[in-house]
């Protein structure tokens, strides 16, 4: 093949690719998953676990053109459920908004206008913090999805599952970032 054919072939390839592989650049961070660890402030306050139960501070850029809205996430792989456990569920976060504060939705800070809260599967919405039993570390990944669409068509009380089926649907790009957690 020549060179201008191959070059031609390319980027008919690439114009096929989604627009979620082609946003490479889009990332997350949080100074409290910094360290690759859980940080205490983030530890549930209840079933035996003494943290604070602050959502971590999540910062992310480089979204792709188009991004219409958020959806944020924290879930725990290895929670001892056959299915993991989903700590915290945003979505309809505006695409304007590039971060959450340390407790933003807690009453410590405010989450931005138009975002909601779904339910975890503790069945409330709101933050819960880590909390594995006793053993191996828990991997917990927060993931921020740039979507082509302003607002989640998922009702209030939508399961973690929904969220994630719709948003993925909706996906231009995802961003993740874990840290390890134990007792």
């Amino acid at each position: 093949m020549t060179k201008p054919r191959f070059v031609a072939a390319l980027a008919a390839t690439l114009s096929l690719c989604s627009p979620a592989a082609q946003a490479a650049d889009f990332t997350v961070t949080s100074k409290a998953f910094a360290s690759g660890t859980v940080q205490p402030p983030q530890f549930a306050d209840i079933m035996g676990c003494t943290g604070e139960n602050l959502s971590p501070d999540i910062q992310w850029s480089n979204a792709p053109e188009g991004t219409r809205s958020f959806v944020v996430t924290i879930y725990d792989k290895d929670a001892p459920t056959g299915s993991g456990w989903w700590h915290w569920v945003v979505v309809d976060l505006p695409a304007d908004a590039t971060s959450l504060a340390t407790g933003a939705g807690s009453g410590k800070a405010a989450l931005p206008a138009g975002a909601r809260m779904t339910p975890t599967d503790m069945g409330t919405s709101g933050f819960l913090g880590a909390c594995p039993p006793q053993g191996p570390e828990h991997d917990y990944t927060i993931t921020v999805k740039a979507l082509g669409i302003d607002k989640l068509p998922v009702p209030d009380n939508a399961t973690p599952a929904m969220v994630g089926f719709v948003s993925t649907m909706n996906a231009l790009a995802t961003a993740t970032l874990s840290a390890k957690g134990r007792r």
